[in-house]
């Protein structure tokens, strides 16, 4: 498996870009650790987000809504970068529009699953699109692993942490064999107490 590295709208890269130089947005909560840097603070990864809504959904219905990247803080001095944080945009119908900051654990799974997929990349010759799905009726994200063309290969979902009971995050599944497993484990959403 190759992967082929989305190139996100430039008014996605340029939303991110003046999020970055706004005092307003790096105020958020998620922020913090992109306030006062010492070094350069860089977008990359941009991952196409799409949200797939409802029980029994397939992959193919599942909606493009915007880019997320993650943001490296390059510091100064000789050293690795590391990701700090993520900007998520969103499509508008000007183009894209700058939404949030993101931090906490699915920040680092993210990462983790994103080296998972590099690796399966040099064992494999099928060629895979990475995407962030976001199944909100699920309580879950996971990585996509789209794959563009017909025939035999499958799209792969890789669980980000924390996932749902039931669910392994970091395993590799083929796409159909974690929809079915999360319709099986479904919480049913709770019933409306009337009042008399």
């Amino acid at each position: 498996m190759t992967l082929q590295t989305p190139q996100p709208p430039p008014s996605a890269l340029r939303a991110v870009l003046g999020a970055l130089d706004c005092e307003a947005a790096l105020c958020q909560p998620a922020a913090a650790a992109l306030r006062g840097a010492a070094g350069a603070l860089l977008p990359t990864h941009p991952l196409a987000v799409h949200v797939l809504d409802g029980p029994g959904t397939h992959l193919a219905s599942a909606r493009r809504t915007g880019w997320r990247f993650l943001i490296k803080h390059s510091p100064l001095k000789q050293g690795a970068s590391e990701v700090a944080a993520a900007a998520e945009v969103v499509e508008t119908p000007d183009g894209h529009s700058f939404s949030h900051f993101t931090a906490g654990p699915y920040l680092d799974s993210t990462v983790r699953a994103l080296r998972q997929a590099w690796q399966l990349a040099q064992a494999s010759r099928s060629r895979h699109q990475p995407r962030l799905l976001s199944m909100p009726g699920h309580y879950a994200t996971a990585l996509w692993l789209h794959h563009p063309e017909p025939g035999p290969a499958t799209d792969l979902l890789i669980p980000l942490a924390p996932a749902p009971l039931g669910i392994t995050a970091h395993r590799v599944y083929p796409a159909a064999e974690l929809l079915a497993l999360l319709e099986r484990t479904r919480v049913p959403a709770p019933l409306a107490l009337g009042i008399s």
